[in-house]
């Protein structure tokens, strides 16, 4: 479910972000987060990502099949790899591993479980909790609260995911977190400095010639 990686991605990130030394509600590395945390179901075409990345996901999907490669032990190597890269910086590196991390672990408590010795045969799983089942939001509230209480700080989600402008992709699937009203609202602009700068030089300029002899 989109909305409930969305939410565990975005938690994730809120608590590992001040352990890294990042900010946790900045809008750029909180929307790559939630990209991380969407990206393993690349693989499936009917995904709400696999249906923005067609043909990939249709070719993944018939390759690896679902939860196959992107949810294995060797994505994790990769996510691995990426944090070790000095030339990716770490602003980047690390809310794509977290989000694509929180994805994996959400997985791992469903029955579907992971095939996380890919392209071996077997699945791992932890099954607390069926996907869509009415006990998923239950799970998710939980694994939230978690996040919540050992984060140091106490970031406002929604003001986060607005700012990336999530909740005006995703608001319908996310009421609790962007409620009506909330994917409209558009941060105020920053002030003009040219036509500041402008308006200051014509008052100026009025000011002086004011004063000069002749002037008014």
């Amino acid at each position: 479910m989109a909305g409930s990686h969305i939410a565990l991605g975005a938690a994730a990130w809120f608590a590992a972000a001040p352990r890294l030394g990042l900010p946790a509600l900045d809008p750029a590395m909180l929307g790559l987060a939630v990209c991380g945390a969407l990206l393993p179901d690349i693989d499936h075409p009917k995904s709400w990502m696999g249906k923005r990345l067609r043909p990939v996901s249709t070719l993944l999907g018939a390759v690896f099949g679902h939860r196959g490669m992107t949810h294995s032990l060797l994505a994790v190597a990769a996510c691995i790899v990426l944090m070790l890269r000095q030339e990716v910086p770490l602003a980047i590196s690390a809310p794509l591993v977290v989000g694509y991390l929180s994805h994996l672990a959400a997985d791992l408590v469903t029955p579907g479980g992971l095939r996380l010795a890919w392209p071996l045969r077997g699945t791992y799983a932890l099954p607390i909790c069926r996907t869509g089942s009415a006990f998923e939001p239950l799970v998710v509230a939980v694994m939230l609260s978690w996040a919540w209480g050992s984060t140091p700080a106490r970031p406002d989600l929604s003001a986060g995911l607005r700012a990336t402008g999530i909740c005006r992709v995703l608001g319908p699937s996310l009421p609790a977190i962007c409620p009506p009203g909330a994917a409209a609202e558009i941060p105020p602009r920053a002030p003009d400095a040219a036509a500041a700068w402008q308006q200051l030089r014509q008052s100026g300029e009025v000011l002086l010639a004011r004063h000069m002899p002749g002037g008014r």
